[in-house]
């Protein structure tokens, strides 16, 4: 059971929103741990500067009960809760102070020490300042409450703009999902066109620019697919026309035979064309079946110590026959010493026998066809050399394409099946060398391979 996947725009989505939450809730736990740290702290030092200033207020004043007096009107104006200590010890004033003092704070203040302190009356936390005056002393206390109702609205103030900032971070991660995520969509959407078989797919790139090379290279491959396409449908019309030609000959001369049309003594003759085009039709068909298995994986190559030289040696004692019943010179360009490179020497044997082959076939009686082999510092090469009619400028960037120069030039010279240079190009690529065409000195064509000497 296949698991099902969110798109790209739901895990953007999610990642912007948990990324908002989660600095939301960071944010927000550090600032109301730093305000209620930050305002617990100013409200004590506050509550500390009026109880010093109530008691300079008392010593300065002309008489301490009037600088008490102004003292607790001060204080009234500022919602401090006020209590004083009598000489002899008793205290009165606001209810909320006397309680919040203990039994041992009253002795204290009025042997003239101060108290800096948080007591909880009644379940409820109040900060406690506490002055010692010429005439007794003062008790400030304020709920912490009241002293960090300022701090709170801060908090809620903070919170309340984290939330709209994680808002616009949802948001704007919306609004980024789909912005990817259109492009992403029309992408797919003619990928799975192309897959159908269109061809005609195009793709506007837009977006981010990784997401708009996403599209380019959908669009350069629906063009390469295209392409290929083409000359796939090109290549099946010639071989199905180079096909037909040999059954056509030999399924008229066949139908001769059995109505009994071909004279007795003409047997023979129709025998000799029908096992030559016989002969040509494996010839297409055994050279398809190499371009299938080349193209296939497990195409067969056994690599071992190889003696070119000794390779080129038995390839020239056929083909040297074979150009001398044509009227075509053959010559052998090698050098005295073994050539060894680690390679397969079978199908080196069949890149030469390609290559001789077509060389043979459109070189004029009279001309030559050299074959050579030399070493060079990183690869050993082999070279087929001809007097042929050669190749243009043009060709040369083909020349290992199937059936392009074969449709190029049937009618003009002698062309094979088209796709001899085909499989020696595709051949020399598995042994790990190259192939290239060029012009040759004696004025046809020069094909090269080189193959690693490591």
């Amino acid at each position: 059971m296949s698991r099902t996947r969110g798109t790209l725009a739901q895990r953007i989505s999610l990642l912007a929103v948990a990324v908002a939450v989660i600095t939301a809730l960071v944010a927000g736990a550090l600032s109301f741990t730093l305000v209620r740290t930050s305002g617990e702290r100013s409200a004590r030092q506050t509550l500390a500067a009026l109880a010093d200033a109530a008691e300079a207020t008392g010593e300065s004043a002309a008489n301490a009960l009037a600088g008490q007096q102004r003292a607790r009107r001060m204080l009234n104006a500022l919602h401090v809760q006020f209590a004083s200590i009598q000489p002899a010890g008793g205290v009165s004033g606001n209810r909320l102070a006397k309680r919040a003092l203990r039994p041992g704070d009253v002795p204290r203040i009025l042997a003239g020490s101060s108290i800096s302190d948080s007591r909880t009356v009644d379940g409820q936390v109040v900060l406690l300042e506490a002055r010692p005056t010429p005439n007794g002393g003062i008790v400030l206390v304020q709920p912490k409450s009241d002293a960090l109702a300022s701090g709170d609205a801060a908090v809620r103030r903070t919170l309340l703009a984290l939330l709209i900032a994680a808002g616009i971070a949802v948001a704007l991660g919306l609004a980024v999902a789909w912005r990817l995520g259109r492009p992403l969509r029309r992408t797919a959407q003619a990928a799975h066109e192309l897959a159908s078989g269109r061809r005609d797919v195009v793709v506007q790139p837009e977006g981010p620019a990784e997401v708009a090379e996403v599209g380019a290279a959908l669009n350069t491959l629906a063009a390469a697919l295209a392409h290929s396409e083409s000359r796939q449908r090109e290549f099946l019309l010639s071989v199905s026309h180079d096909l037909r030609t040999p059954l056509t000959a030999i399924t008229g001369f066949a139908e001769s035979l059995a109505e009994g049309v071909v004279p007795p003594d003409q047997a023979a003759q129709v025998g000799t064309v029908m096992l030559d085009e016989s002969r040509r039709l494996g010839r297409l068909v055994a050279d398809l079946l190499d371009l299938a298995r080349l193209d296939a994986q497990d195409f067969r190559i056994e690599f071992g110590a190889v003696d070119l030289r000794e390779v080129a040696g038995a390839a020239a004692a056929v083909w040297a026959a074979r150009s001398a019943a044509a009227g075509v010179g053959f010559t052998l360009e090698s050098p005295p010493h073994p050539l060894v490179v680690h390679t397969d020497g079978a199908r080196v044997r069949q890149v030469l026998d390609g290559l001789l082959d077509n060389a043979l076939r459109v070189t004029p009686e009279g001309r030559p066809i050299v074959l050579a082999v030399r070493a060079e510092p990183a690869a050993v090469v082999v070279e087929v050399r001809d007097g042929g009619p050669g190749l243009t400028e043009a060709d040369l960037a083909v020349a290992f394409d199937r059936s392009v120069l074969h449709e190029r030039y049937r009618g003009v010279r002698q062309v094979g099946t088209g796709l001899g240079l085909a499989i020696v190009g595709r051949l020399v690529a598995r042994l790990g060398g190259n192939a290239e065409a060029g012009h040759a000195p004696e004025g046809g064509a020069r094909f090269t391979v080189r193959l690693p000497s490591g």
